[in-house]
């Protein structure tokens, strides 16, 4: 099936939501063909600079058996993909988001956040309520995308979760993740938490569970956590930019900003969105709020 955001007058929610956010110059569609999902593998390989992109045969079958690959062109061209398959966790299925890349021609033009809307859109016409992926906590431009525009929330923090990663974006530090779950399908269960249209109130020295200076994490201060009602966890703007040229500081943030949430995450808060600071303009915040028990 092709997706071609230019919505039918009458269309659901979600393809309106496709409309608005997508320029005529950018087409998705979904690909099955093993032509097509060479070209996904060839796109992958030379977005992380490695030589593990996922097998073919792999994606031919998760296509087929419920699981999504969608391609992102322009002019015809392929400029970024997203990979899911069926997941179970023994009660409901789900659609586990595995891949998003986008050619590093391609960049910074919303094209990842089109993706993601097309994947909603095509996972509800396959039947599923909830999408789930990982991704590094430290990667600010994601982290905005999965919980600032997107409305996913964190609740799970996964240590080291895929081990050493070799590749240019990962190699050199552990590769620890958030696990966001994304409800897409509406209803009392889309909103897992009270408060989210309530704008948070903005970071101070009274909320915020790491101290920094310049951009440098001094420590974790976890008294906020036992009488905030909104808690603040900062992460570096530019992550890759300080691992390049200060790792240690680079690993520093890893391990304090993986001692904040699993901290937090024990005692039932939920990451619910990313702001970013015109005060601290080399920090974003992460913004926690008491989830459900």
């Amino acid at each position: 099936m092709v997706t071609i955001f230019r919505p039918p007058k009458g269309s659901t929610e979600e393809v309106s939501d496709l409309e608005r956010k997508t320029p005529p110059d950018v087409s998705i569609r979904s690909l099955t063909s093993p032509e097509e999902l060479t070209a996904v593998r060839d796109l992958e390989r030379l977005i992380w600079k490695n030589d593990d992109p996922v097998p073919i045969h792999h994606t031919v079958a998760s296509v087929k058996n419920g699981g999504l690959v969608l391609g992102a062109y322009m002019d015809h061209i392929l400029v970024g993909f997203q990979y899911s398959f069926a997941g179970f966790d023994g009660k409901k299925a789900y659609l586990c988001s595995h891949t998003l890349g986008i050619h590093p021609a391609y960049r910074k033009q919303g094209i990842g956040e089109k993706l993601k809307w097309a994947q909603k859109k095509e996972a509800l016409e396959k039947g599923y309520d909830r999408i789930i992926w990982t991704y590094d906590p430290l990667e600010t431009v994601n982290g905005y995308l999965n919980l600032h525009k997107l409305g996913g929330t964190c609740s799970v923090y996964m240590v080291d979760a895929y081990g050493d990663m070799p590749d240019e974006l990962n190699a050199g530090i552990p590769s620890d993740r958030l696990l966001v779950e994304w409800r897409i399908r509406g209803g009392p269960d889309a909103v897992p938490f009270p408060g989210r249209e309530d704008p948070p109130p903005l970071p101070s020295e009274q909320n915020r569970l790491i101290d920094t200076a310049d951009g440098v994490p001094l420590g974790v201060n976890l008294d906020p956590e036992k009488k905030a009602e909104t808690l603040f966890i900062p992460v570096p703007a530019n992550f890759q930019q300080i691992k390049q040229q200060t790792p240690e500081v680079a690993k520093k943030w890893r391990i304090m900003v993986r001692q904040a949430f699993t901290h937090c995450f024990q005692r039932h808060w939920m990451a619910v969105d990313l702001i970013r600071s015109q005060q601290h303009k080399n920090l974003c915040f992460y913004v926690l709020r008491k989830g459900r028990s």
